[in-house]
């Protein structure tokens, strides 16, 4: 299997890129790549000798400054300008594996030859990616509509030997880092500062990120959900095929399917039941489960698309010999599906967290809070409390950041998507819906111990077997924080493959 992935105008699927990142792979540009950058690159200069009117931010200002007419020896000045006025962002760094997806979406849009930059310009990103140069981008700063303005700036940056990058876990000077590979800085020709800062990579790496995330998170909510049925002595009918077929959604199906599996020759699933029905965060799983696969599914395209796309402005069309000035960076599609995603996501916790509720409160011979002599012991009491403090600030996190825009540039760009924000949130709840999730298999685990001598199925059992290792059963009171961050770890830790994962 090749170490190299070819950028091309094939198809970036989100499962090759979750390999490309779990295998290290390293970029290469295909032929057909570089002929097409080169040769837009060459029509633009071209374009450039012929003609003197102006072409909205090749030889114009910015934004409400387009109507500014700059000469032809300031040109670079103006790239390299607009590169260092636009890093502007401030607040937390962005994760380094986003960063890096950063880089990996923004070489794919420019790959596509509609964007007017050197061939160098996008050798040197790939050189950044395959080496581990990531520049120290910033969260806050960018409305999601002109693109990413200013994280896009800080990731730009460093072509310029400016602003700094993580390199070997240290955050380093980008003059350091060139001298280190003796590489010059690149000396920006007309529009290639917009074609970099121009572009919906912010919000796209993150929405890259989250989806797999999410991916994984539904399918551990399934897994764990099964345990959670099978400790609180559930009923399996709920689960039968045909419930779902005659309401045909297929998450919903979906999810029926794999607790039917994951629960096949358990003995507790089998035996007797005294009750007829279970709550709703049992009984409803394929319904609240299978809503958000849908969702993901929906997300999952609309994503798909965005990263197999152009979305810096203007747009150079060689054939039809047009540059036309549009709006492809503005990030409504992108900020609506973040939201979405958001919203279902939010809805796994806020089930998994009525699940834990219902665990550690006494019912269906349970012992209360999960643990001999309760009193003398508080047991499982207080991981439901922060399982619910965080379904809480979930549903803060869940409300949307599309409804929202603020007018910028002197009223040229008037609408804005919040993209940007709506990413940020997603990954801040997403990561809660882990910890929950966490504390879940943490109550799950503990709660079968007390069906014994019946067990799970054979796979529940592995699985528990493989987590027990990590966190054992508790007899009586200790520090549940270092079981809890462990529990989150296993999860983390834990790879599913891609057959599962996006099935």
């Amino acid at each position: 299997m090749s170490n190299i992935h070819y950028i091309s105008s094939e198809i970036l699927e989100l499962t090759t890129i979750n390999d490309i990142i779990f295998q290290n792979k390293k970029l290469q540009l295909s032929e057909s790549s570089i002929e097409k950058i080169t040769n837009c690159r060459n029509y633009l200069d071209a374009k450039m000798q012929s003609q003197d009117d102006p072409i909205y931010g090749i030889n114009t200002g910015f934004g409400s400054l387009y109507n500014v007419k700059i000469s032809k020896d300031k040109l670079t000045q103006l790239q390299e300008n607009l590169v260092m006025s636009h890093a502007c962002g401030i607040g937390d760094t962005v994760p380094n594996e986003i960063v890096k997806l950063m880089l990996l979406l923004k070489v794919q849009s420019l790959s596509y030859g509609h964007s007017g930059v050197q061939l160098s310009t996008v050798l040197r990103l790939i050189d950044f990616y395959n080496n581990d140069i990531l520049p120290v981008v910033y969260t806050q700063g960018s409305l999601g509509a002109s693109g990413d303005l200013a994280p896009l700036a800080h990731l730009s940056l460093p072509l310029l030997g400016k602003g700094e990058v993580f390199y070997k876990n240290k955050v380093v000077s980008s003059e350091v880092i060139l001298e280190k590979f003796k590489w010059e800085p690149l000396q920006l020709k007309s529009k290639e500062g917009l074609a970099l800062l121009n572009g919906t990579q912010f919000m796209s790496a993150y929405g890259v990120f989250l989806i797999l995330k999410s991916y994984k998170l539904s399918y551990f909510a399934d897994l764990i959900g099964s345990i959670s049925l099978d400790a609180f002595d559930g009923r399996i009918e709920p689960f039968d095929e045909l419930v779902h077929l005659v309401r045909s959604h297929k998450g919903q199906l979906k999810t029926a399917e794999r607790f039917r599996e994951f629960l096949e020759g358990s003995e507790l699933i089998k035996q007797a039941k005294q009750h007829v029905q279970d709550p709703y965060s049992f009984r409803c799983i394929p319904q609240v489960h299978g809503a958000t696969k849908d969702t993901l599914e929906f997300v999952y395209k609309t994503f798909k698309t965005e990263i197999n796309s152009v979305t810096d402005n203007p747009n150079i069309f060689i054939g039809e010999d047009k540059i036309i000035s549009g709006g492809n960076f503005h990030g409504q599609p992108l900020a609506l599906a973040l939201d979405y995603l958001k919203i279902a996501m939010a809805e796994l916790g806020n089930i998994s967290e009525r699940r834990i509720f219902q665990l550690v409160s006494g019912l269906r011979g349970l012992p209360t809070f999960l643990v001999d002599n309760p009193g003398l012991n508080s047991g499982f009491m207080i991981p439901q409390y922060t399982a619910a403090s965080i379904v809480s600030a979930n549903k803060q996190l869940a409300t949307p950041a599309s409804i929202d825009s603020i007018v910028s540039s002197n009223g040229q760009e008037d609408h804005v998507s919040m993209g940007a924000n709506a990413a940020t949130q997603a990954l801040s709840l997403i990561n809660n819906v882990e910890k929950i999730l966490a504390i879940e298999l943490f109550n799950a685990s503990q709660a079968l111990h007390f069906r014994k001598p019946k067990v799970s199925s054979p796979l529940l059992e592995s699985f528990l077997n493989a987590y027990r290792q990590e966190v054992k059963f508790v007899t009586e009171d200790k520090i549940l924080h270092n079981l809890i961050i462990a529990s989150i770890h296993f999860i983390d830790d834990f790879s599913i493959e891609n057959e599962i994962l996006f099935d």
